[in-house]
């Protein structure tokens, strides 16, 4: 699924969103905040490296990582004009897994994929929103990509297919990803009436109404079956 408008039809906000680093302003507006609860079961992520394979390192709990979900307005307002500068973001590979399994960015923004594990990584993608080969690379190098158009990435390995991510692509700043409880919070939004969605595990699950004044706290709570 394409993550609609606020991912998919972003071309008029990003046209416009060109604050030089440094001067973007600090968020005022309401907060957004709350809890997105993961019912269902997480896809089985493949194989998963044993204790023989890491030596001693832990295996990476891919099933709790798969639970986390991205929240975010579906309709950016006025504001998102006002969206920070480009960040940077890491997506590790570690144990035979991308760490985490999902990153949320705005547009403009790069992505580093460190390799960490003993055995070569060859990253790729072939989405629409970004098209990528990395190539294959050791343990303790890094290589990097710039995503300068808002949508889904699905990201792989092409020596260990059981290896998959996922890269969000805002063209404004009003989502977060939960953590490991699935709280989430959005700072810095307009008065408004909003669709707030929540996308987990490549697609949007849960949708909720929310309206908020002027430095309001408000809590929204959403529910992936």
């Amino acid at each position: 699924m394409v993550l609609k408008p606020a991912l998919a039809t972003g071309a008029a906000l990003l046209a416009l969103a060109t604050l030089a680093p440094g001067q973007e302003r600090r968020p005022r507006g309401a907060t957004i905040r709350g809890r997105v609860e993961v019912r269902r079961e997480p896809k089985a992520p493949g194989r998963r490296p044993t204790v023989s394979d890491l030596g001693m390192h832990a295996l990476h709990d891919a099933g709790a990582d798969r639970r986390r979900s991205v929240v975010f307005l579906e309709t950016a307002p006025q504001a998102a004009f006002e969206a920070p500068a480009p960040g940077r973001a890491t997506l590790d590979q570690r144990n035979e897994a991308f760490v985490p399994y999902v990153v949320a960015v705005t547009v403009g923004s790069t992505v580093d994929f460190p390799n960490s594990d003993r055995t070569y990584h060859n990253v790729f993608s072939l989405s629409k929103t970004k098209r990528f080969d990395l190539g294959r690379y050791p343990r303790g190098q890094s290589r990097s990509v710039r995503f300068d158009r808002p949508g889904e990435v699905r990201v792989f390995c092409e020596i260990h297919s059981h290896m998959s991510a996922w890269i969000l692509v805002f063209a404004h700043r009003y989502f977060a990803t939960t953590d490991a409880d699935g709280r989430y919070r959005i700072d810095g939004v307009p008065p408004g009436h909003y669709t707030l969605a929540a996308w987990n595990d490549g697609d949007v699950k849960a949708r909720v109404e929310v309206q908020v004044g002027d430095r309001d706290e408000v809590e929204a709570d959403l529910v992936v079956e």
